[in-house]
């Protein structure tokens, strides 16, 4: 197995040297390209020793003229690994920007790409930012979400590169789903399970043109999707509208209603063995729906009469053929959190909650990053701090194995 790795000019281009000879103990060939800023960082020295190949930087400076250099290194390799990747790497590589070795290999390469982003908090949270995430994602790359911490700048949050073994695991996921490492949260731990959820907001109708709705993005309960399945699950993704990718590999049901959600959930469930609801379900819905447009001529006052919608969690909590599946939800709360969770968790009869505090600005809603609390039916509770929705989701799936 070969693979190309692409090394950009940022602090985390150190932990490529690791990412290089983790992949080497694991018998894959590495050839190393570099951007002229990464060399800044790193020397093509290091790399060329711990490779035994020539480090690729300039767009000219190979010695042989007799072949397209970068087409030709595209196609010598399985994959092709770009960490860490600089938020100027993906604007390149999201609008086809081709103006260095790396950017043009990018495009002439046919293989799987895998990239490991590392930026400061602030880029990685700007708008461009995630729209080029959101590009790439719906173009078929793969991502090793970054962590969150201390970062260079002296800021914490997300945007830290993934550490190396992480990045690894990833790759050898990718040549070869069966030759992962042996981390407890990498292995195929879930492979036996047929994992349901629901994700995103739902959506109620006044009329054609107004609805209600709320913040929800759907990026938690996508991120639970993709570890369940990097984990071996069969995965079943229920999802309100959002403006995310359907995740590689996993069945996803688009809905938009909450009662489409029940239905969705209720038909699928049977062989189910883990239900997790994350979806932000509205709770309420209008009574009548107005076949045209609500005018405002002639209204002084205009009252909405509004009728509880179908509890999706408990219904699927009260199964009567349950057989052991895990019932799993979230609570989303802005004030005494752990009590409104607690009092969820025993009236629907759930195994576990996950219960997180709204009104905070770096967690819940619309944001990478998420903080919660796991409440268990038992009286047990598991704090998870601040980190990743992708490295929580693999905390919440650990807890929901462990009352296997």
């Amino acid at each position: 197995m070969k693979v190309l790795l692409g090394v950009t000019g940022c602090i985390g281009a150190y932990k490529a040297a690791e990412v290089l000879r983790g992949l080497q103990k694991a018998g894959v060939q590495v050839r190393v390209i570099m951007t002229e800023h990464a060399t800044e960082f790193v020397r093509p020295a290091t790399f060329e020793a711990l490779s035994g190949q020539s480090v690729i930087v300039g767009m000219f400076t190979q010695s042989d003229h007799s072949r397209i250099e970068h087409i030709a290194t595209a196609r010598e390799a399985d994959l092709l690994l770009i960490a860490p990747a600089t938020a100027n790497i993906l604007a390149k590589f999201a609008h086809g920007i081709a103006d260095d070795f790396l950017s043009t290999v990018y495009l002439s390469n046919t293989n799987p790409v895998l990239i490991a982003p590392a930026m400061n908090v602030e880029m990685w949270n700007h708008l461009a930012t995630q729209a080029n995430l959101k590009t790439l994602r719906e173009r078929g790359d793969l991502f090793v979400e970054p962590g969150v911490g201390y970062q260079a700048c002296g800021e914490v949050g997300v945007g830290r590169l993934a550490e190396p073994e992480e990045i690894v695991t990833a790759v050898l996921a990718v040549l070869s789903p069966d030759s992962r490492l042996p981390t407890p949260d990498s292995s195929k731990d879930f492979q036996n399970e047929h994992v349901l959820l629901t994700a995103g907001p739902t959506v109620e109708d006044l009329d054609p043109v107004r609805f209600i709705t709320n913040r929800s993005s759907g990026k938690m309960g996508y991120a639970i999707a993709e570890a369940a399945r990097d984990r071996g699950a069969r995965v079943t993704l229920i999802s309100g509208p959002t403006k995310l990718a359907a995740p590689a590999g996993v069945e996803t049901i688009n809905v938009r209603s909450t009662r489409e959600m029940y239905e969705a959930v209720m038909n699928h469930l049977a062989d189910a063995t883990v239900f997790i609801g994350s979806a932000a379900v509205a709770d309420f819905r209008p009574v009548n729906r107005a076949e045209h447009k609500i005018k405002k001529q002639g209204k002084a006052n205009f009252t909405i009469e509004l009728e509880p919608t179908e509890d999706i969690i408990a219904s699927v909590a009260a199964d009567p053929n349950r057989n052991g599946r895990i019932v799993a939800g979230f609570a989303a709360e802005s004030q005494t959190v752990l009590t409104y969770a607690d009092k969820k968790l025993r009236e629907k009869g759930l195994d576990l909650i996950v219960a997180n505090d709204i009104s905070r600005t770096d967690a819940g809603f619309d944001v990478e990053t998420n903080a919660a609390t796991i409440l268990k039916r038992d009286g047990s509770r598991v704090e998870l701090p601040l980190q990743s929705k992708r490295e929580l989701a693999d905390r919440v799936l650990d807890e929901i194995l462990k009352l296997r």
